[in-house]
């Protein structure tokens, strides 16, 4: 393995590499903080719609209260009914808009997290008293003792190695996962790649576990797909999960691709098939 290990001097590029994934990492934290300023600003609005709504329901309760009492005119309760029902139209309109801009800012940022998380190899079950300033070189370790071959075809580098802040949970016993930033994503699949046909990774004899990186939302939309991935697992249709949480299988000699639970039950009650495989689960 290739490494530089002259680290007191940086030659020009390193400094303008250096510089260039500072001024994206400031770009992308700027970026999420205008996301959650425009969720924030959506979440207010959606709270006065709210507001707007409960005083129809008042309203209507009112109404109601009338329509019961015997010396209120029909046409008058006639027109009272058409007039809620027009107002309530149009608050519910603006209010669907409102959740699907506020989903689609919530996407952007978990799509945000995740590019810049792209390159990421996530370690987990190092012991945290494994030599916490020499990461880098314990990754190296972690490569020779399982992937011997990798080390001698790519040049295997690293940006950046560090343990998971643990900001969480302070009392927890499980280690801290090991953060391992590649330069390139078609390293980072490679070595992922070789770690499921090896299963399992060790370090020192000890069973550890390689995994992508991902952000906190995208990592629970890919544990929601794993009832569905195992049954068509077993059906022989080739499940796979793709970047970041979109389900991928074979059927009928096609594959198809899905990013969400609604969209596959959209397309499965047009095959008779694969909604009697799934019509429990979805």
């Amino acid at each position: 393995m290739r490494r530089q290990r002259n680290r007191t001097k940086l030659s020009m590029e390193d400094i303008e590499f250096r510089t260039t994934l500072l001024r994206s990492l400031k770009n992308c934290l700027e970026a999420a903080d205008k996301c959650s300023e425009i969720l924030k600003k959506s979440n207010e609005t959606l709270d006065v719609m709210i507001k707007n709504q409960l005083e129809i329901k008042h309203t209507r309760t009112e109404i109601t209260n009338t329509i019961q009492t015997p010396n209120s005119r029909p046409e008058e309760r006639k027109n009272q009914g058409k007039d809620l029902k027009c107002e309530e139209a149009k608050n519910t309109q603006p209010e669907k808009q409102n959740e699907k801009r506020i989903r689609k800012y919530e996407d952007s940022v978990r799509s945000l997290w995740d590019s810049f998380k792209r390159t990421n190899i996530r370690i987990i079950g190092v012991p945290e008293n494994e030599r916490e300033q020499d990461i880098e070189n314990l990754f190296e370790e972690i490569m020779t003792e399982n992937f011997p071959h990798l080390v001698k075809e790519i040049d295997l580098q690293v940006q950046e190695a560090q343990r998971t802040p643990n900001k969480r949970n302070p009392k927890r016993t499980t280690p801290r996962h090991i953060i391992i930033k590649m330069p390139r994503a078609k390293d980072k699949e490679t070595i992922l790649k070789a770690a499921r046909e090896r299963n399992p990774v060790t370090y020192k004899g000890i069973p550890i576990r390689l995994s992508a990186d991902f952000s906190t939302e995208t990592l629970q939309a890919r544990r929601e797909w794993q009832e569905i991935f195992k049954v068509m697992n077993t059906k022989n249709l080739q499940p796979t999960l793709l970047y970041p949480a979109k389900l991928s299988f074979r059927t009928e000699g096609q594959i198809k691709s899905f990013t969400d639970k609604e969209k596959l039950k959209e397309f499965i009650t047009t095959k008779p098939v694969l909604y009697e495989m799934l019509k429990g689960i979805l």
